[in-house]
């Protein structure tokens, strides 16, 4: 059982670096925001897709942020 230690030091220590390198996304969630922000404007209308490039974008970000999280990598 005092394996588990080592492995959930490990676990923790990723888990700290993961808000830092979701900050790294700060430009694609900001390109989201605009584009709903914009479409619930008056006289806008917020649609299933109209901001789907932005979305994407943003998604990809955090894929990439956890992969690099949960590889370690830098």
């Amino acid at each position: 059982m005092s394996g588990n230690g080592a492995v959930w030091g490990r676990v923790r220590s990723r888990l700290r670096a993961f808000p830092d390198r979701l900050a790294a996304c700060g430009a694609e969630a900001a390109a989201y925001g605009r584009c709903v922000q914009a479409s619930m404007a008056p006289g806008g209308r917020l649609r299933k897709d109209l901001c789907a490039q932005e979305f994407e974008a943003l998604r990809s970000c955090f894929v990439a942020a956890a992969k690099k999280t949960l590889t370690g990598g830098h």
